[in-house]
């Protein structure tokens, strides 16, 4: 069961109780508006932040808090969520009731966790240099890799050429050029900021009470000061017109990514039709594209959508030869229009169901997928719990997937094909 308690204005937290598990999970997201001049600096600031603090100036010193702890781990927390980039940090540990002698476990992690985020080593009055720029190489590096790995750099080329003027076409980690300009002191403003400004998201799992999760949380933010900004509301795609692009590189295989536009976003009636829609036409490997354009036609080596319910748009990705472009393509489109006319069965239908109420029972297997669900989802705006979700799910008709199909409309496409 959820609880959610606002502690301070504009700091939100959600416990989520649960007995099952012998690891509890703990995460601080501070939520900022998805956008070009932000998105560096918010995915550089968390791991700077892990790189030491006053009281645990360098890795070996959190190591061995950590190790004081059980053994806990920390981590970063850097998400997209439609418009909505999120930062922070997050951390797992030992149920309390598992540790020696009465040790406590989740309050000395809080306080760590705070130092953390709160009492970062600085000098000259900016964050330590040798931090910045070690963890500026490690994100470019990031970011360089994602070119290298051409399935990735062409789904995200589909992103760009469709979502010029709308927030999804800056990247999560974002450009390239932007982690190069960043400065000791620039990022150590930008943080400030953050502190000041930003919603907080603040996540637990685990068997203890919410009462008492909300006792020691809550002094973490008391002594800061706070001037919370309320975020814009999420927003559908804004499309402001499709295009079409071919690029060449020294490839052997072409990538076809195709991008829709659907009326449907997570926050509308018809998201759970338009999410079965995908699995019947892309979604899996009993999908249409699947069956009928690989495995029947053998027209590509893989295909596959994806619907970004966020933003209310469907992605076809495929690995294809050079030569094949146009009859992919076209056959992408007819087995589209085959859902528009229905043209799917029971079975059809069923497994795309039994798909996706698997995945949603899913959620519930780990602290981390409970705790991704239940944020992404109340960032998006969708308020169904996992299991409502489920029930949505196994209610919805043919009908509504037909419907649902009838919104599709062929946005933008990219193919990357050999020089």
């Amino acid at each position: 069961m959820i609880h959610t308690t606002t502690l301070l204005p504009g700091i939100t937290l959600q416990c989520f109780t649960d007995t099952r598990f012998k690891q509890e999970g703990f995460s601080v997201q501070f939520v900022r508006p998805m956008c070009r001049e932000e998105a560096a600096l918010n995915a550089l600031l968390p791991a700077v932040l892990l790189r030491g603090c006053q009281s645990a100036p360098d890795l070996r010193a959190i190591t061995m808090r950590l190790d004081d702890l059980y053994g806990a781990a920390l981590g970063s927390r850097l998400r997209r969520v439609g418009d909505y980039q999120t930062t922070g940090l997050s951390c797992s540990f030992m149920r309390e009731e598992y540790a020696l002698d009465g040790d406590k476990v989740f309050a000395p992690m809080v306080t760590f966790l705070e130092e953390l985020l709160f009492c970062p080593l600085t000098e000259n009055g900016a964050f330590c240099a040798d931090f910045v720029e070690g963890e500026k190489k490690n994100l470019l590096s990031a970011i360089a890799s994602k070119k290298n790995d051409k399935r990735t750099y062409a789904a995200n080329r589909l992103i760009q050429i469709m979502g010029k003027g709308d927030s999804i076409s800056v990247p999560r980690l974002g450009e390239a050029d932007d982690v190069k300009a960043i400065t000791p002191q620039s990022l150590y403003t930008h943080y400030q900021k953050i502190l000041r400004e930003s919603p907080v998201n603040i996540f637990y799992v685990g068997a203890a009470d919410p009462g008492s999760i909300a006792e020691v949380v809550r002094p973490m933010f008391e002594g800061l000061e706070r001037s919370p900004v309320e975020l814009p509301a999420q927003t559908a795609f804004r499309d402001l017109g499709g295009a079409e692009e071919t690029e060449s590189m020294d490839v052997t295989q072409g990538r076809l990514c195709m991008g829709f536009t659907c009326e449907s976003t997570c926050r509308d009636e018809g998201f759970v039709a338009m999410q079965l829609l995908n699995a019947i036409f892309g979604g899996g490997l009993t999908s249409k594209l699947f069956m009928k354009i690989r495995e029947e036609q053998s027209l590509c080596y893989e295909i596959g959508s994806s619907y970004q319910g966020s933003k209310g748009i469907l992605c076809v990705e495929a690995g294809i030869d050079f030569a094949k472009f146009h009859s992919v393509r076209e056959e992408i489109l007819h087995q589209l229009d085959a859902c528009r006319q229905g043209d799917f069965t029971s079975d059809e239908l069923n497994s795309a169901k039994q798909a996706l109420i698997s995945q949603l029972r899913s959620t519930h297997d780990s602290p981390g997928a409970i705790e991704g669900y239940y944020v992404t989802t109340g960032l998006n705006g969708l308020k169904l719990t996992p299991e409502a979700y489920a029930r949505a799910v196994e209610n919805a008709t043919a009908e509504q997937v037909v419907d649902a199909a009838k919104q599709v409309r062929l946005h933008s496409v990219y193919f990357l094909k050999g020089e």
